[in-house]
């Protein structure tokens, strides 16, 4: 196994130096201290909307700064191991340099992403819409696996999902998915998402075996939390209720649980039909409006739209932000960043995503893609 030369471990010290640096760690301790001598007083939870925001703020802090001590000790280790495996030539010392300093990477990488996360939304949950494109009944099967792939990708992250509709096609695939992620950074994450993702392979509908172009769209919007003020009168709202479907359009109960409610002056349509009862799918579907609604609000007040989804094209060619080539070879590449990979079978299946989430926050704000 190839050494880890001391250059590489000199480089990762220099960037975990700038780590530090961006993070303000010296002042995510002192915050630290001044949230739990807050927490510790009473009536601290007289207001608990305050009270769990004060919270939630104290878990982040603490986790920036157990994060940076960390990789602190996991730098000085694989000094120690590389410093004795050249001096003693033990080939295990240096292996275990090598997988110090390739853990290392990968937690400053996440640190990074942390930092970068300075939007208001950024560090909570988000609503994943994926909808089929120009492509028939080849996109809508496109739109089930980006829907696979996704909910792969939350798992390996350890993010809750809550599938709030995808119905399937009459044919193959599913007509669309909406779901909410719950869990760090969801929605900072996962904003690098949204835009348009073409599919090249042969059709599995297709008798003559003919290569298919296919696209589907992935809408990426934050949960907006109780506290910010979304005004939705009940005059604009109509609600449709009617019996969710299963594969094939059948009937998956007998009563009308699914949920359809549109928002008239803006011609908003949001869909739930998986929740158990009508008035989970209400409460799902109005979760959804909400985030939509304050959207467009952003856009029309402050021109904020492309902090929030990005711009909105057409989910066709020319559009799209990241190509998945299944024949005549393999390749995934995402066309913002130039970063790709040739194993589909990682990103489609095991939803492999984080070199391209992490590329493109590196992207977005000026930096390198490597």
């Amino acid at each position: 196994m190839a050494e880890v030369a001391p250059v590489d471990l000199a480089a990762l010290e220099a960037r975990l130096r700038e780590v530090i640096d961006y993070l303000h760690v010296d002042e995510s301790k002192a915050q630290v201290a001044l949230l739990e001598e807050r927490s510790s007083q009473a009536g601290f939870w007289d207001d608990a909307d305050a009270a769990r925001e004060t919270m939630e703020k104290l878990t982040r802090a603490k986790e920036d700064v157990a994060s940076i001590e960390s990789a602190i000790a996991k730098l000085d280790d694989a000094k120690t191991a590389l410093e004795l495996g050249q001096e003693m030539e033990d080939e295990d010392l240096l292996e275990e340099s090598q997988v110090l300093a390739r853990e290392l990477l990968a937690e400053l990488t996440e640190l990074e992403l942390n930092s970068w996360f300075t939007g208001e939304f950024d560090h909570g949950d988000a609503i994943v819409t994926i909808t089929p494109g120009q492509g028939g009944l080849e996109a809508q099967d496109w739109c089930e696996m980006l829907f696979k792939m996704y909910l792969a990708y939350c798992a390996r992250r350890g993010w809750k999902v809550d599938v709030g509709d995808a119905p399937a096609a009459e044919v193959i695939g599913i007509d669309r998915a909406t779901f909410t992620v719950s869990g760090k950074n969801a929605y900072g994450m996962l904003r690098s998402e949204q835009g348009v993702h073409r599919l090249v392979r042969i059709s599995p509908t297709d008798a003559k075996k003919r290569r298919q172009t296919t696209f589907a769209g992935v809408e990426v919007l934050p949960v907006i939390p109780d506290n910010v003020e979304v005004e939705i009168a009940p005059e604009d709202l109509r609600v449709d209720v009617f019996h969710a479907s299963g594969h094939g359009g059948q009937g998956v109960n007998t009563t009308d649980s699914a949920v359809r409610i549109t928002h008239l002056p803006t011609g908003i349509v949001v869909t739930c039909q998986n929740e158990r009862s009508q008035l989970q799918n209400k409460a799902f579907a109005m979760n959804v409006l909400r985030s939509k609604l304050y959207e467009l609000e952003c856009e029309r007040r402050e021109a904020e739209l492309d902090e929030l989804r990005g711009p909105k094209h057409d989910i066709s060619w020319g559009n799209q932000i990241r190509n998945y080539v299944l024949y005549p070879f393999q390749l995934v590449k995402d066309t913002r960043t130039g970063v790709e990979t040739g194993n589909t079978d990682a990103v489609l299946r095991e939803g492999d995503l984080d070199q391209f989430v992490a590329a493109y926050h590196r992207w977005n704000v000026g930096g390198a893609t490597a």
